[in-house]
């Protein structure tokens, strides 16, 4: 029976004030020596605030690179959230950047010694996963197959092979695990003490008991602020960079320049137990998905904690409380309790010596903050790690070097960048709330191919939103926007208030419907509703299909200096007519891809949202939605950082965009216009007019057309102004009824755009890929210059080490991306996207091949070889395609289909 002790609290305090973890306080402060108290420099390359993990990693990482950097501590370093961590190092993560950087970390922990002469606090004693469901396992062999191509050991083992590796465990409370020999624990004052060190024998500078009162901040020429410099206790700092490290303060600073976070404060816990004979050092860490707990051993102790349904969430934590804990509330905590009892019988009967119950930082998608600040020119977040500072902290902090130094990170750090969300999104605090509490209390849960949040949602709707309900719509969140995944005939899906997991005296909600329907996608096997966005995609490719792809970003490029900035901004040859379109990518410094977009050749209009006003030259810009508000920062940084006269309106809310595509898409438009649609010099394909669409015999009003497909078919984009999108999508419904047009969503038109071979920004064309590997060199001109040309000439004439290719499986077999691809038996790369093509009737992927040898990849390379593709640990025959099998000579775009 497990004994808690009624004065936990009481002693954990009493060993603060005298006893056992005063060395971890000691510890925590020791790394001052390394601080200074002579007066601050007068100016500095860059501020660091913050002297927590995220701030004595980036100033080691800045240092080590030759930047003239200084770290601002108010108290002293490790306080707030770093000194009471739990301090875990995994090294498996569903994601091969978040791999990469926790590889990153690791590393870091185990030379910092070396180099430094100081102990990073480093263990390297293994970690456990715990498996309870099938599911579970499943999801397991994906890390290890994933881990396999970045050369990590781990092994699926079965519950006794676990109790031998942990032998308190009770094999019989589940049913397998895996095992990552090389996973740790990191004392955090060592590490910030090593780092610390090693960042001031490189010139960094450490001041403690400095607190900062003000960012001061000017304006550019172009009327954008940008950082001056930090005013302190101590004095003022000139600088012109600035990183915001503050942790779970990281939005006080801040709020006052008109800058805001979606970060949310909420206590966090663990408890360490008595002293237990049967635990030692070297037993590995374990995590229990299912139960949503972690051991952490420490000693001969065992540290637990986990995540809630219920975590106790916070408005603000006191700018005091340096080193402060929070009373252990045991009616949330107990949850944790029962599981560990369950998993290690012996833990509850050990009784618990102490609690830590402290502030952490959490975001709407469990992931940091991080990157440029889009309003502020030099500022730089690094903030919200989500209780997992210790583990990121190394390979972030890398990563936000190579960002302030050169303009850009080595990896596609999307996933992190502050960017990702839109104003909007960061100053909804409800919002923030809300998706930050699902995210911390989903922390564990599968990662499934397809999920969807239930908090924060019906936060963007277009306005088809209520149309797309009302034909059986289930909808997706993406960048705040709902859009639809796939169409359930015959029935009505709506997303239902967020109901907090019926806590904090919130009642479940009693529809449950749409939740129903996403338990359809809870497998690593094909979904329940495989066959039926099979019938959209199909539909698409032999009839017509209609998709609402209004999120999609709409930005109008216009000034005298729109020409010059579009030319350096994008990669393709945009001296075309007017009217024409064009397939494109913006790079940045080191030639990776920000965006891949259609610019349309423009001239002034009507004005209309769809057909403004301007002088000379415009161009209309599309991109993805999911990155929209990253496409047009990295724009408008492109125009400030050359001072072009040009001006970006961005229209994305204001327009509807429904895309009409397959062989009766140019029949069924006809019906509504009397624009000719068959002459092909009107509108040839790739190239956009303005036609009237006729609602009914007494009104008719105009939309941008571009004549472009993402799914390979004949088809069309409607641009329409909102006050028309009903009118028009509900006159398209009728013109096509007769020809068998139907709605269709995006899994459908994933699956018809992987198999008809396009990208998809974020998965297989990212900001670490450049257009050469990507297979599109061709929208890469040869003439002019633009961002990135050097490092696109220089693989053009050299060659690349890997290139992107297309796999088809042999058997049918659901493929979601993260799998391994093999070449005679090596591993050359993983599967960075999976689809099922319902046309060529077989599971398709790209994936990057790699050369061991990083000699360049040709045609004959690629096209030689036995391919495999390793699937849950079974490899499966696949066929290497240099480019998609379906319709290779684009002819059904241009209506020709045979």
């Amino acid at each position: 029976m497990l004994r808690l002790r009624a004065n936990a609290v009481a002693k954990f305090k009493s060993h603060i004030a005298g006893g056992e973890l005063r060395a971890t306080i000691t510890a925590a402060t020791s790394a001052r020596k390394y601080s200074t108290e002579s007066p601050l420099p007068e100016s500095a390359d860059v501020v660091i605030i913050g002297g927590g993990s995220a701030g004595c990693n980036t100033l080691y990482q800045l240092a080590k690179r030759g930047v003239r950097a200084v770290l601002l501590e108010k108290s002293k370093l490790t306080a707030g959230t770093t000194w009471h961590t739990a301090g875990l190092v995994w090294r498996l993560r569903p994601n091969d950047v978040e791999i990469r950087l926790l590889a990153a970390t690791r590393d870091l922990l185990m030379s910092l010694e070396e180099e430094t002469g100081h102990n990073s606090g480093w263990i390297n004693n293994g970690g456990l996963f715990i498996s309870h469901s099938p599911e579970r396992l499943d999801e397991y062999s994906r890390l290890a197959t994933l881990g396999k191509c970045f050369g990590i050991e781990s092994h699926i083992v079965g519950p006794e092979q676990a109790q031998k590796l942990f032998p308190p465990l009770d094999p019989t409370s589940f049913t397998g695990a895996l095992y990552s020999p090389g996973d740790g624990v990191v004392d955090p004052a060592m590490m910030c003490t090593a780092l610390t060190k090693g960042a001031t024998a490189n010139g960094g500078l450490v001041v403690e008991d400095c607190t900062v009162s003000q960012i001061i901040t000017g304006e550019n020429l172009l009327g954008m602020k940008d950082v001056r410099g930090v005013l302190t206790n101590k004095g003022t700092i000139r600088t012109n960079t600035v990183v915001n490290a503050t942790g779970v303060w990281g939005r006080d600073l801040i709020e006052p320049l008109g800058v805001f976070l979606p970060l949310i404060p909420m206590k966090h816990a663990y408890v360490v137990s008595e002293t237990m004979d049967t635990i030692h050092q070297m037993l590995p860490n374990v995590r229990d998905h299912d139960f949503s707990l972690y051991f952490r051993i420490q000693g001969k102790s065992i540290c637990m904690g986990g995540y809630e349904n219920n975590p106790i969430m916070l408005n603000r934590v006191p700018g005091d409380f340096h080193f402060g804990l929070y009373d252990l509330d045991y009616s949330v905590f107990d949850t944790h309790i029962q599981g560990a009892v369950k998993l290690c019988p012996a833990f509850g009967s050990a009784g618990i010596k102490s609690t830590i119950c402290g502030p952490e930082s959490f975001t709407p998608d469990h992931k940091p903050l991080m990157g440029p600040d889009p309003t502020v020119s030099g500022l730089f977040h690094s903030v919200g790690y989500n209780s997992a500072g210790m583990m990121l902290g190394g390979g972030c902090a890398e990563q936000l070097a190579q960002w302030i130094i050169h303009d850009r990170p080595d990896r596609h750090m999307f996933a992190y960048d502050v960017r990702r969300f839109t104003p909007k999104q960061k100053k909804a605090l409800n919002w923030a709330t809300e998706r930050s509490h699902e995210a911390y209390t989903k922390n564990y849960s599968i990662v499934f191919p397809h999920d969807e949040p239930l908090a924060g949602r019906n936060f963007t709707v277009d306005p088809f939103h209520k149309q797309m309900i009302q034909y059986g719509a289930v909808m997706e969140e993406r960048h705040g926007w709902e859009r639809p995944g796939y169409f359930l005939p015959d029935e009505t899906v709506v997303v239902q208030p967020y109901d907090w997991y019926g806590y904090y005296d919130h009642p479940k909600n009693a529809n449950t419907h749409y939740e129903e329907a996403l338990k359809g996608d809870y497998t690593f096997g094909f979904s329940e509703h495989h066959d039926l966005i099979g019938e959209e995609a199909l539909t698409c490719r032999h009839d017509a299909a209609l998709f609402n792809l209004s999120y999609f970003c709409k930005l109008f490029l216009t000034g005298s200096q729109a020409k010059e900035a579009a030319e350096w901004i994008f990669t393709a040859n945009l001296d075309k007519p007017i009217n024409k379109t064009i397939y494109t990518c913006a790079l940045n410094k080191r030639g990776g891809v920000e965006g891949d977009v259609t610019v349309s050749i423009v001239e002034s209009g009507l004005g209309g949202l769809h057909d403004p006003i301007f002088k000379g030259r415009g161009y209309y810009i599309v991109a993805g939605g999911a990155s929209a508000y990253h496409t047009k920062c990295h724009i408008l940084a492109a125009i400030q950082e050359k001072a072009f006269r040009a001006v970006v309106s961005d229209h994305t809310e204001e327009l509807g965009v429904l895309s009409l595509q397959g062989p009766k898409s140019r029949e069924i438009l006809q019906k509504i216009t009397d624009f000719d649609l068959s002459n092909e010099k009107l509108l040839p394909m790739n190239s956009t007019a303005i036609l009237t669409i006729k609602i009914n015999p007494h009104y008719s009003c105009h939309v941008r057309v571009l004549r472009v497909s993402f799914v390979g078919e004949l088809g069309y984009e409607l641009h329409i102004p909102e006050e028309s999108c009903n009118d028009v999508y509900n006159a398209l419904m009728k013109a096509g009824y007769k020809e068998s047009l139907r709605n269709a969503g995006y899994r459908a038109l994933y699956s018809l755009s992987s198999e008809k071979g396009y990208h998809l920004w974020g998965s297989d064309l990212r900001s670490d890929d450049t257009p050469i590997e990507a297979n599109l060199g061709f929208v890469c001109r040869k003439e002019g210059e633009y961002q990135g040309k050097e490092i696109v000439d220089r693989q053009r004439e050299n060659g690349v080490s890997r290139r992107l290719a297309f796999f088809t499986l042999r058997e049918q077999v659901p493929i979601w991306g993260l799998e391994a691809v093999y070449r005679d038996g090596e591993i050359v790369g993983h599967l960075r996207r999976g689809e099922y093509g319902y046309t060529l009737q077989k599971p398709i992927g790209q994936a990057y091949v790699q050369r061991a040898d990083s000699s360049p990849i040709t045609n004959q390379f690629l096209q030689s070889g036995h391919y495999q593709i390793e699937v849950m640990g079974k490899l499966y025959d696949a066929d290497c395609h240099l480019r998609s099998p379906f319709d290779p000579k684009g002819e059904r775009m241009l209506g020709i289909y045979k």
